[in-house]
């Protein structure tokens, strides 16, 4: 026999009052776990060491033979800045290139299949770091001419102009970012790598040539860094900065965007 069930006694209800709404992952959390990945892999581990340890180094070297009486904070500042240069884009290709790489995009995807959100949490997660290894090279800069001012008994010079400050914090979020760029346009974390390094290294050299100059002028981004990174921006470095900055910047982070939100993931 057939059991028949009262619907008006049945515990199932499909009163839409009673169901939980459903929400998605909230952004700062996403940003938070793109910041983690970034210093948990081993990998981004001893990149950070490695940027750290080189900055100790030059820092120490400058305290040791450096011309004390003549070298400020804005000297030491300024050394640390050349492995930041070099080293940190390649911790934003990292961060941009770790789905594919790591073959954990299926998970990330799954979780928050809206791309766009990740892709724009990596961006922040990115700048934020580089805010934090910006404020640790300050503060190491500020360590060595301490000690020299201590151990060396060298005329300590604080001043440090603060265009100079805000052209340094400008200049090496904007490596970052340039990292990430390469970084979703590639895809791929070696051929990043070595399209990051090469191809403005040979962009400098051609721009050296006499008939490349008024180019270079407009399309180097390291070169339109200097008047930035030294305080002496005017309009036309600002434009030249800004048109680098598209070329270097802004092409291959919408080309890298685009791949990000139209690949398929294996």
């Amino acid at each position: 026999m057939t059991a028949v069930i009262d619907p008006t006694t049945s515990p199932v209800t499909h009163d839409s009052a009673t169901v939980a709404p459903i929400s998605g992952i909230p952004f700062a959390r996403l940003v938070r776990v793109e910041l983690r990945k970034m210093v948990d892999t081993r990998a981004g581990r001893w990149m950070l060491i490695v940027m750290s340890g080189i900055s100790a180094l030059m820092v120490a070297a400058l305290v040791l033979w450096g011309n004390s009486d003549k070298v400020t904070l804005g000297d030491y500042v300024g050394l640390t800045s050349f492995p930041l240069m070099v080293l940190l884009p390649i911790v934003g290709i990292m961060a941009a290139t770790a789905e594919w790489s790591q073959r954990t995009g299926l998970v990330t995807f799954t979780l928050e299949p809206r791309r766009a959100r990740v892709l724009l949490a990596k961006i922040l997660a990115g700048v934020a770091l580089g805010l934090v290894v910006v404020a640790a090279s300050f503060a190491a800069g500020a360590l060595g001419h301490l000690v020299a001012t201590t151990v060396r008994g060298a005329h300590g010079d604080w001043s440090m102009p603060g265009q100079v400050v805000l052209g340094f914090v400008v200049a090496m979020t904007m490596f970052v970012v340039q990292g990430l760029a390469f970084g979703f346009a590639f895809l791929n974390t070696p051929l990043a790598i070595v399209a990051s390094i090469l191809l403005p290294t040979v962009w400098s050299i051609v721009g050296a040539l006499p008939k490349m100059r008024t180019a270079a002028t407009w399309l180097d981004l390291n070169r339109s860094m200097e008047p930035l990174m030294s305080g002496s921006m005017t309009a036309s470095a600002w434009a030249h900065l800004g048109t680098a900055s598209v070329v270097w910047i802004g092409i291959p982070l919408a080309v890298g965007g685009w791949r990000v939100l139209t690949r398929e993931v294996k």
